[in-house]
């Protein structure tokens, strides 16, 4: 018997494998052999066709995972702060991103007027995206 791989036209879903190593009970269920008896003749063993189709399956899945990660969340979250921005009504306690407690005194498409200091009339004026969260009181 030949120790060497003869090779030999065959399509993408085939395979070639040594005779010594079907002997040791290495080789997949499906094995066919070539009709010519004369010559050490390779073996060919066919790939599973459900095991590409549960690699597209897994392909399909991450790809289902990643958009709910990368695009799903913060399209969820930005929804979320318009919503936010469009219930502000005068007289509401907020707080912005940077941390300052202030009462909206004004609200408009693009900025916002905050009072923060009751004593001295402190007003500032932000970015509607600048509110983290509307303060309940109490």
């Amino acid at each position: 018997m030949q120790n060497g791989l003869i090779l030999a036209a065959a399509d993408q879903n085939t395979q070639v494998i040594k005779a010594e190593d079907i002997s040791k009970g290495a080789a997949p269920e499906a094995i066919t052999k070539q009709a010519d008896s004369n010559s050490a003749a390779p073996i060919t063993a066919r790939k599973n066709p459900q095991g590409q189709f549960t690699q597209l399956i897994f392909i399909v899945l991450l790809f289902a995972v990643m958009y709910f990660i990368l695009f799903r969340g913060p399209k969820k979250r930005q929804q979320q702060q318009d919503q936010l921005v469009k219930a502000l009504k005068k007289n509401d306690r907020v707080q912005t991103i940077g941390g300052i407690l202030g009462t909206v005194l004004e609200v408009t498409d693009t900025e916002i007027t905050l009072k923060i200091d009751e004593s001295n009339n402190t007003k500032i004026r932000v970015l509607p995206s600048a509110i983290n969260k509307v303060i309940e009181q109490k």
